[in-house]
């Protein structure tokens, strides 16, 4: 065996500390540089600028942003392409998880074939719930880096500068756009559960309901809205497929579990309880989504969670925990135990890369659905047995002991069935965001040795 010289041959100890934190200067410049070449290709680049906040005119003001709402883009509107919204206003209702002193919203070009213009762009709080009217005073004019239209190259997304306005924790917030001329097909969520509103012509900052005389139940363009908050120190995203989409919800009442569980989540804190922290909730799911496979087409509509991870969850704003509800699609799809799991920890590896723990559902039972079988519930118990021991998330939910019939684990208790068998009811989505440990959103990512 050849010895080494201690210290290195012919090199002072101060230019190798100069030469070592070169080195890892460099490695992080490269990390940082494969990570945004990464997301780039699947609509995670913002228009104009090279990360989330970069060209973003923050206010004057304490706080931090969190995530307010989300909604993934899932795919392009059928009947939108070329034409898209042309000559028509568009006006999303939101609903918030966290109050803020200022506002910025994303908006989403993913699955369209040419640059999307937009010409105006405004932000208000609803006159009342589900109202397309204003709120008196509240309209503000939304900018892009100064100027009042954008326009977001295919397969990209922008983000607006921020503007002053008062968003109280729990309203609804108006957010709408207007593009003059043809670009489809629209980047769009289908099932939102939500009525929004169109109006013909450029309406953007009319603060009245009456020219909004079309009713729609999907959003557009819009993915994000974020709050500089003074209350909440972080953001927590619901990663998941139609039971997190909450597909079959209450229409516009915001029902869904991730509503559930921000409501939850902020009367604790109201009532002074000290192991809970101060998180907005914002919701991602798709569905029909897997962790394994996307539907067709360039980009893939319903992108697979793999892929659509670092996007929908890593690109948020001062995300502390994820709470994982993926895998019943797959299993549905023939998927054996072993894959589903082994995409599973893929999520997981790419949260705590970024510092994100890991809040991790069971599966829930489907029996009586259309497409169970013996083997398909088979790999269902296979997946849960391993996320019970503890194996797969920093924290586990256990929402099918929670939700499933004691007399038949197979099957949703009826009182938490919508009745298709395959997804919760109001009821059961409530039971879900109240199975949920508080305590395990606190604490960090634990050391993996």
């Amino acid at each position: 065996m050849t010895k080494r010289r201690t210290g290195g041959v012919g090199v002072s100890p101060t230019k190798q500390r100069a030469l070592l934190s070169a080195i890892i200067t460099l490695i992080v410049a490269v990390s940082a540089c494969i990570y945004v070449g990464v997301s780039a290709g699947d609509g995670t680049r913002d228009a104009g600028t090279t990360s989330a906040g970069a060209h973003s005119a923050a206010p004057a003001s304490t706080g931090i942003w969190v995530g307010a709402w989300s909604a993934a883009p899932v795919g392009g509107e059928p009947g939108t392409g070329p034409t898209g919204m042309a000559g028509r206003s568009v006006r999303n209702i939101v609903h918030t998880s966290a109050a803020g002193t200022s506002a910025r919203i994303t908006l989403s070009n993913l699955y369209g074939r040419s640059p999307l213009t937009l010409t105006h762009a405004s932000i208000a709080l609803a006159a009342g719930h589900n109202s397309s009217a204003a709120a008196p005073g509240t309209m503000r004019r939304l900018t892009f880096s100064g100027a009042t239209s954008v326009t977001v190259p295919a397969g990209q997304q922008a983000l607006s500068d921020a503007v002053r306005l008062q968003v109280p924790q729990g309203a609804d917030v108006l957010v709408t756009t207007y593009a003059p001329a043809g670009s489809g097909p629209v980047t769009f969520h289908p099932y939102a559960r939500q009525t929004s509103y169109l109006a013909d012509g450029d309406r953007v900052e009319n603060p009245s309901g009456a020219p909004y005389t079309q009713r729609t139940s999907v959003w557009r363009y819009l993915t994000a809205l974020d709050v500089l908050s003074r209350d909440a120190t972080g953001t927590v995203v619901a990663f998941g497929d139609s039971i997190t989409d909450g597909s079959t919800s209450t229409q516009s009442a915001n029902r869904r579990w991730p509503d559930a569980f921000s409501q939850r989540l902020s009367a604790a804190v109201a009532a002074g309880r000290k192991d809970v922290p101060r998180y907005s909730v914002v919701n991602e799911g798709i569905s029909g989504n897997q962790i394994l496979t996307s539907q067709a087409g360039r980009p893939a509509e319903n992108q697979d969670g793999l892929t659509r991870f670092a996007r929908d969850v890593l690109d948020r704003p001062n995300v502390k925990v994820v709470i994982v509800d993926l895998g019943v699609n797959d299993t549905l799809h023939d998927a054996d135990s072993d894959a589903i799991l082994a995409g599973l920890r893929a999520l997981v590896r790419q949260a705590h890369a970024h510092g994100v723990k890991v809040v991790g559902a069971t599966l829930m039972p489907f029996g009586g659905y259309p497409r169970y079988s013996a083997a398909r519930d088979a790999v269902r118990q296979r997946v849960n047995a391993e996320i019970r021991s503890g194996t797969v998330y920093d924290a586990v939910v256990d929402f099918d002991k929670a939700l499933r019939d004691p007399y038949d684990p197979r099957r949703y208790a009826s009182e938490y069935d919508s009745g298709d068998h395959l997804h919760p009811g109001d009821r059961g989505y409530r039971k879900m965001a109240d199975t949920i440990d508080l305590a395990d959103l606190k604490g960090a990512v634990p050391a993996r040795l």
